[in-house]
């Protein structure tokens, strides 16, 4: 089980930066790097809250669920 970001993909249609985001949530630009790339092991809701409010955007328009890959099991 893995959870995706794709902030990348909002701030392209929100045509926005990185380093403008980060300053209007409020947080650093490594640290927002280290979220946006799949890095973080877990994000604040307010940081999710200031995430979707600048972005006018859902939680699940930044964050999706990915199953993994399973082996494909073989009856007996």
């Amino acid at each position: 089980m893995a959870i995706a970001v794709d902030i990348d993909v909002m701030l392209a249609k929100r045509k926005m930066s990185v380093g403008e985001l980060a300053e209007r949530v409020g947080i650093t630009p490594a640290n927002l790097a280290v979220l946006k790339n799949g890095r973080a092991k877990a994000v604040r809701f307010s940081t999710l809250a200031a995430l979707c409010e600048v972005l006018e955007c859902q939680p699940g328009d930044l964050l999706r669920w990915e199953a993994d890959e399973v082996a494909v099991r073989t009856m007996p």
